[in-house]
């Protein structure tokens, strides 16, 4: 069973930015970062797999970059240009399995709440 910590959630103005952070108990093949807004779903941000290979919702594509650093299994996600619908809580997530990140095989760390204002 793999654990996650996420950390680096805050508040900031509209057009900053921020850099959360992952700690990861082992390797995992694939981690992603979710967010979820009050009252609605909990979606999908970016993920980073073996090869490596990045992939970014089109909401924060250009703005948020997700990279690794393997020596620490430690996730990020450096998120620049911040606008008011990006505050959520920013949940951490790994695939305790494979390399596909699908759903099914996550783990979830506890959450960092980021705020952005105008």
């Amino acid at each position: 069973q793999v654990r996650l910590v996420e950390s680096g959630g805050g508040s900031v103005q509209a057009g900053g930015s921020l850099r959360l952070s992952c700690a990861a108990s082992r390797y995992t093949y694939c981690m992603a970062w979710f967010r979820q807004a009050p009252g609605k779903e909990r979606v999908w941000v970016a993920s980073y797999t073996f090869i490596p290979t990045t992939t970014y919702a089109d909401s924060v594509k250009g703005r948020f970059t997700i990279s690794k650093d393997n020596a620490k299994n430690t996730l990020y996600l450096q998120m620049n240009s911040l606008k008011p619908e990006d505050t959520a809580m920013y949940y951490c997530a790994a695939d305790q399995y494979g390399a596909t990140c699908d759903r099914s095989s996550l783990a979830w760390g506890q959450g960092t709440q980021v705020t952005v204002s105008s």
